[in-house]
């Protein structure tokens, strides 16, 4: 999908601010309303915003660990992969899971109460028959950066308005 200048500058400000009204949309992309709304509708039928969602701050809700670990499995045939990501789709600790190239199967990002939580979701997981050769744990011990904005000017070239 084409994006213009002004499709650009929407989906920066939304990243920023998901609550913002139409019409403070329209001022900080200088466009009127009725354009933004046409644009707004455009880019969401297209799939390119995928939905809306409040971002929560774990720490102000309970105690928490998170948890990268980086998985291998023993077999690499379509049928091991399916049944493995199955899986992980279907364990809500598991908060962000990718198939990676190269010697590592999958990287995944887990959030549980403590550490004996992930031992026993990790025992669970290698008892289910995913065929999980090997897995290693990093426990998270300080959040550097955690941004859910897309870098569109590098990702996508040109200025934006």
């Amino acid at each position: 999908m084409a994006l213009d200048s002004y499709d650009r500058a929407i989906l920066k400000a939304l990243q920023r601010d998901g609550r913002i009204t139409k019409a403070g949309l329209a001022e900080r992309v200088n466009l009127t309303p009725s354009p933004v709304w046409e644009r707004l509708k455009r880019l969401e039928a297209s799939g390119v915003i995928a939905g809306y969602a409040a971002r929560l701050s774990l720490k102000k809700l309970a105690p928490v660990t998170t948890v990268m670990v980086e998985v291998v499995l023993k077999q690499h045939r379509a049928a091991d992969f399916e049944r493995f990501e199955s899986r992980i789709r279907a364990t809500p600790e598991v908060i962000d899971c990718q198939a990676t190239g190269g010697g590592i199967d999958y990287v995944m990002k887990v959030v549980v109460r403590d550490i004996d939580a992930y031992q026993r979701l990790m025992d669970d997981l290698l008892e289910s028959g995913l065929q999980i050769e090997r897995y290693y744990s990093y426990v998270v011990t300080k959040s550097v950066k955690d941004n859910a904005e897309l870098p569109l000017d590098a990702l996508l070239g040109g200025d934006t308005a």
